[in-house]
């Protein structure tokens, strides 16, 4: 994140005395994903952040792998995922690699009695279903159908569900989640010719300062293990802060789209980037003008990434059998391309409602015991049909 923003009370400069009316100090806290070496923000405490009372035996959270290496194209039913009542619970993680985990979720109930802090990876959920608002340090993001939340690492912080029909699709980044870089100035402004700008990044709102003393439990994540932290005074006692690091939203409505006389490929789709792997979003769009083009993507060879599509809406011309949560994963080292019949199917064709999530990781992806129990089998050969 690159662009600056407050809420709240700060003082004049940085790093100087910042009082209480009653005379007391605020405690400053330096918040920054790569130490002193990148974007940061400046955030003042009515308490020092460190007050821990006591703490948990710790719990280990690691996913399963079951299958470490493969070389066939897979298909999962994301929507089999069951529902269940604790946000962390509902966590289920499907693909992972050392450089990110890819979580399907479908939490029934608000984070109400801890509060949960993920000290390894970048957080972006992405809300298929469901509405609520996420409460942070820095103020509060409500969020809807189709947004993006994206949560620094190390951002504590609570989600409140108006119900309890919610599914979500979670990427944790153990590098830092970035706007492409292609898309930024020098100077860290988003160009003209970026499918987004910085008017359609929501930022937190509604900054509340809850000054209380008592026991709260921030569940902390770290190298796969859930620590209970029990703290004297609430984490959310922050009374301003300013800065460039911080949890915003995106919605994947909000991105336009970039076409062409012909078919484009993945990479006009691309919304963020880290050093792993890239996310893309396909939105309703026209289709290619050309008089002779095929809408229909060409078929093409994974060599440098595996390729994650989680489907959320519409009709996707290039595939088969397509359900709302499917995810397919087509592997490194083989080709893929539309399913029989797609392409002369496409031809012709004016515009697409799909909407979808891709995730292409640099690194091979591993199956967890997760993801086998919503395997559609027999996925690899679909193309002989």
């Amino acid at each position: 994140m690159s662009h600056y923003y407050t809420l709240g009370s700060i003082p004049h400069k940085r790093h100087v005395q910042f009082r209480k009316p009653n005379g007391k100090l605020y405690a400053e806290q330096l918040f920054s994903t790569e130490g002193f070496a990148d974007d940061y923000a400046l955030l003042y405490h009515c308490h020092p952040p460190t007050m821990i009372t006591r703490t948990d035996e710790p719990i280990d959270v690691s996913p399963v792998v079951a299958e470490e290496k493969m070389l066939k194209h897979r298909s999962f039913e994301g929507f089999k995922v069951k529902p269940e009542k604790d946000y962390l619970d509902s966590r289920k993680a499907v693909l992972v690699n050392n450089d990110c985990h890819i979580v399907l979720a479908a939490p029934q109930q608000s984070m109400s009695d801890y509060f949960y802090k993920n000290a390894d990876a970048d957080e972006m959920i992405f809300v298929h279903a469901g509405t609520g608002k996420v409460k942070t340090q820095y103020g509060e993001l409500p969020f809807s159908y189709g947004d993006y939340i994206v949560l620094p690492r190390g951002t504590i912080y609570q989600i409140e569900f108006n119900d309890e029909n919610n599914r979500l699709f979670i990427v944790e980044s153990f590098t830092p989640i970035r706007y492409p870089k292609r898309y930024m100035s020098k100077h860290g402004q988003l160009m003209e010719h970026a499918p987004f700008c910085e008017r359609d990044i929501r930022k937190p709102q509604d900054l509340q300062t809850i000054d209380e003393e008592g026991d709260f439990l921030i569940k902390t994540k770290k190298k796969g293990i859930l620590y209970g932290l029990h703290y004297g005074t609430h984490p959310f006692d922050v009374v301003g802060w300013d800065g460039c690091c911080y949890p915003y939203i995106f919605s994947i409505h909000d991105f336009e789209p970039i076409t062409g006389r012909v078919h484009q490929p993945p990479p006009v789709h691309q919304t963020f980037e880290t050093e792993a792997f890239v996310v893309c979003s396909f939105v309703p769009r026209l289709y290619d003008y050309h008089p002779d083009a095929i809408p229909a993507p060409y078929n093409h060879s994974n060599i440098d990434s595996d390729e994650v599509l989680y489907y959320v809406a519409g009709e996707f011309m290039s595939r088969k059998h397509v359900t709302e949560g499917m995810i397919t994963l087509h592997p490194a080292g083989i080709p893929h391309g539309p399913h029989p019949g797609a392409v002369e199917k496409s031809i012709g064709a004016k515009a697409t409602a799909e909407l979808a999530v891709m995730v292409d990781t640099f690194r091979p992806l591993q199956l967890t015991r997760e993801a086998l129990i919503i395997e559609n089998e027999g996925y690899v050969m679909s193309w002989a049909e």
